[in-house]
């Protein structure tokens, strides 16, 4: 099976899970008044684009999407513990994964997030943390909460804590410095990915 992906926009937002559509959590504010999504979606994609990545297969079954975008697209960051995020970063604010038995999907979303944010000049990429506590289920790790990521899970990808709230981090990755595997577009980015997360073959013994 190969996997292809899509920027996360008003007309691919309905191949997203159906909570996605009318969620817009991130993009108001406690006790404010609710927005209106499509006109949030034509500004954010007037002045930056995809504001996300969806990952599906050949069947065009989704697999997992991720919203991203500059801080100012999601005022919502700026009150949660360890906030606000940066002003020259861009903020990873949730993920969703469809299918448990598939966690490099949520791998390969960061590495697509990662390569679109340093392609549009930010200078890092932010997302809030969580520090589980030892023994914690990957079911609570990944699946039960979609907008905080286990602080072990991020710091393999190089993201650092720049400010704590008890157990909740704003965690960053530096741009400027990253590896050249990680330039380019989304699907140069895809292929490392693959290259690095695919096992090496077994070797059956009794062939010659």
């Amino acid at each position: 099976m190969s996997v292809r992906i899509a920027g996360l926009t008003g007309a691919t937002l309905e191949r997203t899970p159906t909570v996605c559509h009318t969620c817009m959590w991130w993009q108001s504010r406690t006790g404010g008044r609710e927005r209106d999504k499509h006109r949030w979606i034509e500004k954010a994609e007037s002045e930056f684009g995809a504001w996300g990545t969806i990952y599906y297969d050949d069947d065009g079954r989704t697999l997992g999407s991720m919203q991203y975008g500059p801080a100012q697209f999601f005022p919502r960051a700026a009150e949660l513990p360890a906030g606000p995020p940066s002003d020259d970063a861009v903020i990873v604010t949730c993920a969703y994964l469809v299918d448990r038995s598939s966690p490099w999907v949520l791998q390969s979303l960061f590495l697509a997030a990662i390569g679109e944010a340093k392609d549009k000049g930010a200078a890092a990429l932010e997302t809030f943390a969580y520090r589980y506590p030892e023994g914690e289920s990957d079911y609570d790790r990944f699946l039960v909460h979609r907008t905080v990521f286990p602080h072990d899970f991020l710091a393999d990808f190089g993201f650092r804590p720049i400010r704590s709230s008890g157990a909740v981090e704003l965690a960053r990755l530096e741009l400027g410095g990253l590896v050249p595997v990680l330039e380019g577009k989304r699907a140069r980015v895809l292929r490392a990915l693959k290259d690095a997360l695919l096992p090496e073959p077994v070797l059956d013994p009794r062939q010659p």
